[in-house]
Protein backbone atom coordinates (compact mmCIF):
# COMPACT_ATOMS: atom_id res chain seq x y z
CA UNK A 1 0.00 0.00 0.00
CA UNK A 2 1.40 3.15 -0.99
CA UNK A 3 1.49 5.99 1.39
CA UNK A 4 -0.21 9.47 0.54
CA UNK A 5 1.66 11.82 -0.42
CA UNK A 6 2.54 14.96 2.21
CA UNK A 7 0.34 18.05 1.90
CA UNK A 8 1.28 20.54 -0.50
CA UNK A 9 1.14 24.28 2.07
CA UNK A 10 -0.21 27.13 0.38
CA UNK A 11 1.74 29.23 3.36
CA UNK A 12 4.64 27.99 5.68
CA UNK A 13 6.19 29.50 8.80
CA UNK A 14 9.89 28.28 9.18
CA UNK A 15 11.09 28.77 12.56
CA UNK A 16 8.84 31.58 13.28
CA UNK A 17 9.73 33.68 16.60
CA UNK A 18 7.68 37.16 16.98
CA UNK A 19 5.33 39.56 18.78
CA UNK A 20 4.15 42.80 19.51
CA UNK A 21 7.18 44.88 21.41
CA UNK A 22 8.81 43.03 23.50
CA UNK A 23 6.61 39.56 23.66
CA UNK A 24 8.10 36.63 22.23
CA UNK A 25 5.29 34.81 21.76
CA UNK A 26 6.28 32.21 19.52
CA UNK A 27 9.71 30.24 19.60
CA UNK A 28 10.68 28.67 16.14
CA UNK A 29 7.47 28.01 15.50
CA UNK A 30 7.55 25.46 11.91
CA UNK A 31 4.08 24.77 10.58
CA UNK A 32 2.58 24.45 7.11
CA UNK A 33 -1.14 25.35 6.11
CA UNK A 34 -2.57 23.35 3.51
CA UNK A 35 -5.46 24.05 0.80
CA UNK A 36 -9.16 23.84 2.86
CA UNK A 37 -10.08 25.47 6.24
CA UNK A 38 -7.55 25.53 8.98
CA UNK A 39 -8.09 26.71 12.39
CA UNK A 40 -5.59 28.12 14.73
CA UNK A 41 -7.15 28.23 18.37
CA UNK A 42 -5.89 28.51 22.14
CA UNK A 43 -6.98 30.62 25.21
CA UNK A 44 -7.04 34.77 25.34
CA UNK A 45 -3.27 36.20 25.14
CA UNK A 46 -1.89 32.85 23.35
CA UNK A 47 -0.93 34.50 19.69
CA UNK A 48 -4.12 33.29 17.93
CA UNK A 49 -3.60 37.52 15.95
CA UNK A 50 -0.60 38.11 16.68
CA UNK A 51 0.44 34.82 14.25
CA UNK A 52 -2.14 35.78 12.13
CA UNK A 53 -0.34 39.50 11.85
CA UNK A 54 2.61 37.52 11.21
CA UNK A 55 1.74 35.16 8.45
CA UNK A 56 0.19 38.51 6.57
CA UNK A 57 3.17 40.59 7.16
CA UNK A 58 1.28 42.87 8.80
CA UNK A 59 3.86 42.35 12.59
CA UNK A 60 7.59 41.41 11.39
CA UNK A 61 9.16 38.64 13.53
CA UNK A 62 12.11 38.44 15.42
CA UNK A 63 13.85 35.40 13.22
CA UNK A 64 12.33 33.72 10.90
CA UNK A 65 10.44 33.07 7.68
CA UNK A 66 7.04 33.12 6.28
CA UNK A 67 6.31 31.49 2.67
CA UNK A 68 3.70 32.86 1.10
CA UNK A 69 1.99 32.32 -1.92
CA UNK A 70 2.05 34.31 -5.23
CA UNK A 71 -2.13 34.58 -5.09
CA UNK A 72 -1.91 36.81 -1.95
CA UNK A 73 -2.69 37.03 1.50
CA UNK A 74 -6.23 38.87 2.73
CA UNK A 75 -5.88 40.36 6.39
CA UNK A 76 -7.63 43.47 6.98
CA UNK A 77 -8.43 45.35 10.85
CA UNK A 78 -11.41 47.48 10.05
CA UNK A 79 -11.33 48.29 14.20
CA UNK A 80 -8.63 51.15 13.32
CA UNK A 81 -9.81 54.69 14.19
CA UNK A 82 -8.87 56.16 10.87
CA UNK A 83 -11.30 54.56 9.12
CA UNK A 84 -13.99 56.05 11.27
CA UNK A 85 -14.82 58.12 8.49
CA UNK A 86 -14.81 55.60 5.39
CA UNK A 87 -18.10 54.56 4.34
CA UNK A 88 -18.67 51.13 3.95
CA UNK A 89 -18.85 51.11 0.26
CA UNK A 90 -15.61 53.11 -0.25
CA UNK A 91 -13.84 50.85 2.09
CA UNK A 92 -14.84 47.66 -0.05
CA UNK A 93 -13.70 50.17 -2.81
CA UNK A 94 -10.45 50.57 -1.96
CA UNK A 95 -10.01 46.71 -0.93
CA UNK A 96 -10.68 45.53 -4.61
CA UNK A 97 -7.89 46.97 -6.30
CA UNK A 98 -5.81 44.88 -4.26
CA UNK A 99 -6.81 41.27 -4.86
CA UNK A 100 -7.25 40.61 -8.40
CA UNK A 101 -9.23 37.52 -7.82
CA UNK A 102 -11.60 39.51 -6.72
CA UNK A 103 -15.52 37.75 -6.80
CA UNK A 104 -18.16 41.44 -7.44
CA UNK A 105 -21.44 38.77 -7.71
CA UNK A 106 -19.99 36.85 -4.51
CA UNK A 107 -20.31 40.15 -2.97
CA UNK A 108 -23.47 40.93 -4.47
CA UNK A 109 -24.68 37.62 -2.91
CA UNK A 110 -22.92 38.26 0.62
CA UNK A 111 -24.35 41.73 0.89
CA UNK A 112 -28.13 40.47 0.67
CA UNK A 113 -27.54 37.10 2.82
CA UNK A 114 -25.85 39.35 5.45
CA UNK A 115 -28.38 42.35 5.84
CA UNK A 116 -25.54 45.12 4.74
CA UNK A 117 -27.72 46.97 1.30
CA UNK A 118 -28.97 49.27 3.99
CA UNK A 119 -25.47 50.14 5.66
CA UNK A 120 -23.29 50.31 2.01
CA UNK A 121 -23.19 54.23 2.47
CA UNK A 122 -22.71 55.00 5.94
CA UNK A 123 -19.69 55.61 7.89
CA UNK A 124 -17.63 52.45 9.68
CA UNK A 125 -18.28 54.47 12.89
CA UNK A 126 -21.78 54.82 12.64
CA UNK A 127 -21.98 51.03 12.38
CA UNK A 128 -22.92 48.45 15.18
CA UNK A 129 -19.88 46.49 16.21
CA UNK A 130 -21.52 43.29 14.46
CA UNK A 131 -22.33 45.04 11.41
CA UNK A 132 -18.62 46.69 11.07
CA UNK A 133 -17.24 43.14 11.59
CA UNK A 134 -19.31 41.91 8.82
CA UNK A 135 -17.13 44.78 6.30
CA UNK A 136 -14.69 42.60 7.00
CA UNK A 137 -16.09 39.45 6.22
CA UNK A 138 -17.64 40.55 3.10
CA UNK A 139 -14.19 41.50 1.75
CA UNK A 140 -12.61 38.47 3.61
CA UNK A 141 -15.17 35.70 1.73
CA UNK A 142 -15.22 37.92 -1.49
CA UNK A 143 -11.36 38.57 -2.17
CA UNK A 144 -10.93 35.49 -3.63
CA UNK A 145 -7.11 35.57 -1.79
CA UNK A 146 -4.74 32.39 -1.95
CA UNK A 147 -5.10 32.75 1.48
CA UNK A 148 -7.71 34.25 3.98
CA UNK A 149 -6.83 35.00 7.51
CA UNK A 150 -9.78 35.39 9.46
CA UNK A 151 -9.69 36.52 13.28
CA UNK A 152 -12.51 35.21 15.89
CA UNK A 153 -15.36 35.70 12.65
CA UNK A 154 -18.29 34.87 14.83
CA UNK A 155 -17.91 37.69 17.27
CA UNK A 156 -20.47 40.21 17.70
CA UNK A 157 -22.37 38.22 14.82
CA UNK A 158 -26.18 37.38 14.97
CA UNK A 159 -27.26 33.39 14.98
CA UNK A 160 -28.48 34.07 10.94
CA UNK A 161 -25.16 35.49 10.21
CA UNK A 162 -23.09 32.81 12.08
CA UNK A 163 -24.96 30.31 10.03
CA UNK A 164 -24.09 32.00 6.29
CA UNK A 165 -20.30 32.11 7.36
CA UNK A 166 -20.39 28.67 8.53
CA UNK A 167 -21.97 27.43 5.51
CA UNK A 168 -19.40 29.41 3.09
CA UNK A 169 -16.21 27.81 5.86
CA UNK A 170 -18.08 24.42 4.69
CA UNK A 171 -18.07 25.07 0.72
CA UNK A 172 -14.43 26.16 1.40
CA UNK A 173 -12.95 23.29 3.34
CA UNK A 174 -12.80 21.36 0.09
CA UNK A 175 -11.01 24.18 -2.17
CA UNK A 176 -8.30 22.23 -4.25
CA UNK A 177 -5.25 25.56 -3.80
CA UNK A 178 -6.82 28.29 -1.80
CA UNK A 179 -6.74 28.42 2.38
CA UNK A 180 -8.61 29.69 4.79
CA UNK A 181 -6.90 29.94 8.65
CA UNK A 182 -9.11 30.86 11.11
CA UNK A 183 -8.12 31.90 14.55
CA UNK A 184 -10.48 31.48 17.29
CA UNK A 185 -10.84 29.99 21.18
CA UNK A 186 -12.37 26.73 20.12
CA UNK A 187 -12.40 24.38 17.53
CA UNK A 188 -15.96 23.93 15.60
CA UNK A 189 -17.78 20.68 15.10
CA UNK A 190 -19.72 21.58 12.20
CA UNK A 191 -16.86 22.45 9.76
CA UNK A 192 -14.36 20.10 7.93
CA UNK A 193 -11.19 20.94 9.03
CA UNK A 194 -7.59 20.78 6.74
CA UNK A 195 -5.55 21.62 9.70
CA UNK A 196 -5.90 22.26 13.43
CA UNK A 197 -3.00 24.09 15.38
CA UNK A 198 -3.37 24.52 19.21
CA UNK A 199 -0.99 27.71 20.85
Amino acid sequence: MLNPPPPSFVIEARLLRGGPSDQDLFHDLNHGWPAGVNWIYGDEGCGNTTLLRLLAGDLQPFSGTVHRPSGGIFWVNLQKTELDETTVHACLDNLRPHYPGWQPSLLETLINELSMRPHLNKRLNMLSTGSRRKVGLLAALACGADVTLLDQPFVSLDTASIRIIKSFLNEASDHPDRAWLVADYEVPVDIPLASVLEL
